[in-house]
């Protein structure tokens, strides 16, 4: 289950800041106006709310000041803690969503990243043999089968 943590945690390292920028903005924009346009629209005058709302997506300092001077920041953190929860969920399923479906998802094929801690070193030497990459060599001294097949260009010296 490790894996598929740190499979979404390094798919979405460049998101982060993303999802960031995107809560503030539902801090400083979203949430001021749905409260002034609510607080307007309690008195039942839901073009007064409208109006507001649209003012406050604007000019979102006067958003702000209307919040402080209508006493509404008690309203502006129940609001403010709504959309963090929607929005926390919204991130949390992309999140899950961007998980690696199994742990060899992302990894090439054909290369030695299938192998951890130097564990092909039990079977490929590090110094002499046949090449097969950077650092890695496939010994003939070894018992068993040591046929190579070499697909690529040939490099004449």
């Amino acid at each position: 289950m490790n894996y598929k943590i740190q499979g979404a945690i390094r798919r979405n390292r460049n998101n982060f800041i993303i999802y960031f920028i995107v809560w503030i903005l539902i801090a400083v924009f979203l949430a001021p106006a749905i409260t002034n346009g609510y607080a307007a629209s309690k008195a039942l005058d839901l073009s007064r709310g409208l109006a507001n709302f649209k003012q406050s997506i604007v000019n979102p300092i006067m958003g702000f000041k209307g919040i402080f001077i209508n006493n509404l920041f008690g309203q502006y953190i129940f609001t403010l803690s709504i959309g963090t929860i929607i929005y926390s969920i919204f991130f949390f399923v992309g999140f899950v969503k961007s998980a690696p479906k199994n742990e060899f998802t992302d990894i090439e094929h054909g290369s030695s990243d299938w192998s951890q801690h130097g564990e092909q070193y039990k079977i490929i030497s590090k110094t002499k043999g046949i090449i097969l990459g950077e650092n890695n060599y496939l010994p003939v001294n070894k018992r068993g089968n040591v046929n190579v097949l070499v697909v690529g260009r040939i490099w004449c010296w």
